[in-house]
């Protein structure tokens, strides 16, 4: 089995190579280009191995930013936009599996914390006093379970979209732990 490129896999190329000095290289660049090429027209990216678009954009806006794309560009703009848009009246985000295979539920579904922490990745980002962030960060709050981790009885990680679904127990914890914690390093920043 080959899968053709994806939005989530070479944003976590992009940001490591980032990471580690090689943003201006040009395979780096020719990869930044291709994410910018390929943003859905509603300003998402679609997710290969998590659900879906908000997954692929929390993916993909983190990595454009370390790689010195600025977030007034418009892709990124479209993006924070899109989040926003997509953001629940609770202050969480996500989206159904029923996106891969119906256009309806992109950027709909059930709160998740892992999905909320992928949506809150992507505004720390590049907008990280927007409102929608401290909703988001409020969800996570008092969402959390006395012992420290999140309830998530939902699939968010993707096997082959439209076929089977993951439910990867750790996506519950580590992305919401990772997003809580860069809310918490930008405040004390600034």
């Amino acid at each position: 089995m080959i899968d053709p490129p994806s939005a989530d896999v070479t944003a976590h190329i992009v940001e490591m190579l980032a990471e580690v000095g090689q943003a201006n290289s040009p395979i780096t660049e020719r990869a930044v280009q291709w994410l910018l090429d390929n943003q859905e027209p509603g300003g998402s990216w679609f997710g290969r191995w998590g659900v879906n678009h908000i997954y692929g954009t929390g993916a993909v806006v983190p990595a454009l930013i370390v790689a010195g794309v600025p977030a007034d560009h418009p892709s990124i703009v479209r993006a924070s936009r899109w989040l926003v848009e997509h953001q629940r009246p609770d202050g969480a985000w996500g989206e159904d599996l029923r996106s891969y295979t119906d256009d309806a539920w992109i950027g709909r579904g059930e709160a998740t914390a892992s999905q909320t922490a992928w949506a809150l990745l992507a505004l720390l980002a590049a907008d990280p006093a927007s409102s929608a962030v401290e909703r988001g960060v409020r969800w996570l709050v008092d969402t959390q379970r006395p012992d420290g981790t999140w309830d998530e009885p939902y699939y968010t990680g993707t096997g082959f979209p439209g076929d089977f679904s993951i439910n990867y127990h750790l996506y519950r914890l580590v992305f919401p732990l990772t997003a809580l914690g860069r809310y918490l390093s930008g405040r004390s920043a600034s």
